[in-house]
């Protein structure tokens, strides 16, 4: 299953009193302070429909980062936006929203659990269901050396990404990093996961997949890899509009667009051309109009 058609995502014109929009309304800057940078979806999600976006710049000084979730609240009544979207909104019982640290964003589900009742909306306080946890501790480094935090053998083949029956493709959800001397080497390291998610450039998706009637899982992917059923029995029959908290030491983010059906001639020219050619970067040795290769280069 994928989204269709294709809807050009903004962000809503309502936000925190600290975040300023663009022209486009597709990118959010904190302009000042750490907080009341929460920012919603302009539309609701579709099922299967992903809400990306890239890190665009940072600030030093703060302790924490970008959050990220769903919510059944409808920003356009909101009388005031909550500071906080952790735990103002969460408290509420009627937004999921996840906090992105720089490790343990992986969830880790545990067998032994029994499962959750459907339409506790899972851990839905901003907790992890897994790992990440500020009680982890070693329990999470042993379940990381078992195994249960590696990256599907078809990780960098993978057209698309597939959960439970949602097909995503692949193309957008990867970071990439600043066209430069070193950009074939740091590209690799947003391929495998290896760079910090909270790092410049990395993307960053939310989206909720059906189970069963009525009932939702929410699921957080990082530069392609989904990181698990981050909050589960989500109640589906209200809409969900994207949280995004440009939180503390993340400063700025943009929204990247995901084409589901037939891709546009741009993308098919940059998939032809990116085809033969060793590295992004090499798009500079070729006869080209500029406006192609700078396309190339940095989508």
């Amino acid at each position: 299953m994928q989204p269709s058609p294709d809807q050009f995502m903004e962000f809503h014109p309502i936000h925190g009193s600290n975040v300023r929009l663009d022209f486009s309304g597709t990118q959010a800057t904190r302009v000042e302070s750490f907080a009341n940078g929460v920012c919603f979806s302009k539309h609701p999600l579709k099922p299967g429909e992903i809400f990306l976006i890239e890190i665009e710049d940072k600030e030093l000084g703060w302790c924490g980062h970008l959050r990220v979730g769903l919510t059944a609240r409808d920003p356009g009544g909101l009388d005031v936006v909550p500071e906080y979207s952790i735990p103002d909104l969460t408290d509420s019982g009627d937004s999921w929203v996840f906090a992105i640290t720089r490790n343990h964003n992986k969830i880790i589900e545990d067998p032994g659990a029994g499962g959750q009742e459907a339409g506790d909306g899972g851990l839905a306080g901003g907790r992890r269901l897994g790992r990440g946890e500020a009680g982890d501790g070693a329990g999470g480094a042993e379940r990381d050396r078992a195994g249960d935090n590696t990256k599907p053998k078809a990780f960098f083949t993978d057209s698309h990404l597939y959960i439970e029956d949602v097909r995503i493709p692949m193309d957008k959800l990867v970071g990439r990093s600043r066209p430069g001397r070193y950009s074939h080497i740091l590209d690799d390291l947003y391929k495998t996961n290896a760079l910090p998610p909270t790092a410049r450039r990395s993307r960053i998706g939310v989206l909720y997949v059906a189970k069963g009637q009525d009932l939702a899982d929410m699921h957080i992917v990082i530069n392609g890899e989904d990181m698990g059923a981050s909050a589960k029995g989500i109640p589906s029959i209200q809409p969900l509009h994207a949280v995004v908290d440009v939180f503390a030491a993340t400063k700025c983010v943009r929204i990247v667009q995901v084409e589901y059906g037939f891709s546009s001639l741009q993308t098919l020219c940059r998939k032809a051309i990116q085809k033969h050619i060793v590295h992004r970067m090499a798009i500079d040795w070729l006869e080209l109009p500029d406006a192609l290769k700078h396309y190339c280069k940095y989508e």
